[in-house]
């Protein structure tokens, strides 16, 4: 049974999920990632990209760019099928008990940043539909509803996440169609055609530099989910005793490679047709002014379903796991949620919105070497296998130096570092350079000084969860109970 000792390692929201726990179906998730995709500021990106490159390239970029993260995070995902365990907990393998709180803390910043400038997006379209449709104009009220009843949804729990995405889901696409055929239709009256109309075209190097920055924005973009998707993957159905990676991970990776990219191409386009029409990336705003009575509402609509859809999926539940890893058992999931949202209107996203692309590439390159991190850390170092029990104790294997592995830091910062000086190309850079990093310190260094069992013993039935039929439970004196349908393979 599950309880709570009071060691702030051991928040009750970040205990393992053990097999039957497990909510979320194949479908769900693809649902909850088409979900995601379709936002406003997803739009922003093709608007950006059709002033220097034709559309085409731009749903190239975007489609190598979405299948590229998709992977990335389809393998960091694996962490919480195999093991039922979240982002921030595992954290404490790479960075320390205590070290895990550093990077974390800066994800769910980043998560509740996001959280900020999806609502905000979502409150300016509001407050237009509302001002045409009854002269009320007043976005920071409707910002601070709107945060409300996401919060609210959030806070009930990841099944009603799952409820929110299936429900949502089949409206978002067939409007998003509408909008595109719509606003592609009034580029086309003004001469414009969407897939060749450029703005300010670009040749030679300056047209490959374009196509990247595209490329690297939309990693840039989901760079936030793929350092910590463990946090929604462990509660992903997955079959037990399953050794083959694709079929243990089809879940994830149907949604992660197939709903993602599709989606995230579309929503390119529509921001493409919205320029080219209105020269706004917002569509909503392009539409307005040759839409009346109820198709506006179906647009109010549209707006509040997108921005809720990806903002409670995306950005709120990483964040509140974070924040209750780091606020220990004091800090429920519920209350965690509301530090989010709160974090995210302090930050006061709506002053960021000229920048916008540029700290997809700055969170990109930060974010991408505690990925590459990860990545070693789980699949080239500790092959998989980890000491689950020791995640939870104050005084286990990953307690290193006063709570901190250094070698976790070092890369991190290397790794990033690295990446911002090559801000165009930033997530490959920074996951490259911090792997490396992180493999040479942790391999030749500080693993010679702080022995890592499941390394030394890399033992399946000691080490592995999901895969030899393994649910990790920690008891409240710290120790823990495998409930164990393994057997001998």
């Amino acid at each position: 049974m599950k309880r709570n000792s009071g060691n702030y390692l051991k928040s009750p929201d970040l205990l393992p999920i053990s097999h039957k726990e497990k909510s979320i179906s194949t479908t769900g998730f693809f649902f909850m990632w088409i979900g995601m995709s379709v936002l406003l500021a997803t739009f922003a990106i093709g608007a950006a990209g059709v002033q220097s490159i034709p559309l085409g390239w731009v749903v190239t970029a975007t489609f190598i760019g979405s299948l590229a993260i998709g992977i990335f995070i389809t393998l960091i995902g694996d962490i919480g099928i195999e093991h039922g365990i979240s982002f921030p907990v595992y954290m404490r393998a790479p960075f320390g008990i205590v070290g895990t709180h550093f990077p974390s803390i800066i994800r769910a910043v980043s998560a509740s940043f996001w959280f900020g400038v999806n609502t905000y997006f979502g409150a300016t379209a509001i407050s237009v539909i509302l001002t045409i449709l009854y002269d009320y104009d007043n976005w920071f009220i409707c910002f601070l509803v709107f945060a409300l009843f996401q919060l609210i949804n959030t806070a009930l729990g990841i099944k009603w996440v799952e409820r929110f995405a299936e429900i949502s889901v089949p409206f978002i696409i067939i409007v998003s169609i509408w909008m595109y055929s719509t606003l592609s239709t009034q580029a086309l009256e003004q001469g414009k055609s969407v897939w060749t109309w450029v703005e300010s075209p670009v040749s030679g190097v300056a047209t490959i530099t374009a196509f990247m920055v595209v490329v690297f924005a939309n990693m840039g973009f989901w760079a936030t989910l793929g350092a910590d998707i463990p946090t929604i993957s462990r509660h992903i159905k997955a079959p037990k005793f399953e050794r083959n990676w694709f079929k243990r991970n089809k879940g994830t990776l149907i949604g992660s490679v197939i709903a993602l990219p599709l989606t995230g191409c579309f929503m390119i386009m529509i921001g493409a047709a919205s320029f080219t029409a209105a020269s706004t990336n917002n569509p909503v705003i392009a539409l307005q002014d040759s839409t009346t009575g109820w198709m506006l509402w179906v647009l109010l609509i549209m707006v509040i379903l997108t921005q809720w859809s990806t903002n409670i999926s995306a950005n709120l539940v990483p964040a509140a796991a974070i924040y209750s890893n780091t606020g220990g058992p004091k800090v429920s999931y519920a209350v965690a949620v509301f530090i989010a949202g709160i974090v995210g209107i302090v930050i006061q996203p709506w002053n960021v919105m000229d920048v916008i692309l540029t700290a997809l590439l700055i969170i990109g390159a930060i974010l991408s070497s505690i990925t590459g991190v990860l990545f070693v850390d789980y699949y080239i170092l500790r092959k998989r296998r980890v000491n689950v029990p020791d995640l939870y104790k104050n005084d286990g294997q990953y307690s290193y130096w006063k709570g901190i592995n250094i070698a976790g830091f070092l890369s991190w910062i290397i790794g990033g570092a690295v990446a911002c000086l090559f801000l165009d190309y930033s997530f490959i850079i920074g996951f490259i350079v911090g792997s490396i990093a992180y493999y040479v310190l942790a391999k030749y260094w500080w693993f010679k000084k702080y022995n890592q069992k499941e390394i030394e013993d890399p033992d399946d039935e000691k080490y592995l969860g999901i895969t030899v039929g393994r649910d990790w439970e920690i008891d409240t004196n710290g120790e823990t109970d495998e409930k164990d349908d393994a057997v001998s393979l």
